[in-house]
């Protein structure tokens, strides 16, 4: 049994465990998201705030950002 785990974690096994429990919680992430925005009024705040405006404001600043990180 000890062999078998020292075997397993020499071809890399816990680094494959490891992302896909980053990947399930990133799933769950989006998944809780998309319940909370298919609520009737958790649309219709958001659309009271505007967030396509905001998204296309705060656009440029996203690229200058990468240009500048990509330097």
């Amino acid at each position: 049994m000890k062999t078998e785990l020292i075997r397993n974690e020499e071809n890399g096994f816990p680094a494959d465990k490891d992302t896909l429990f980053l990947l399930g919680g990133a799933a769950l992430v989006v998944f809780g998201a998309g319940l909370i925005l298919s609520n009737p009024v958790v649309r219709r705040f958001m659309g009271q705030l505007g967030v396509g405006e905001l998204a296309k404001e705060v656009l440029p600043d996203v690229e200058r950002y990468l240009k500048l990180r990509s330097m």
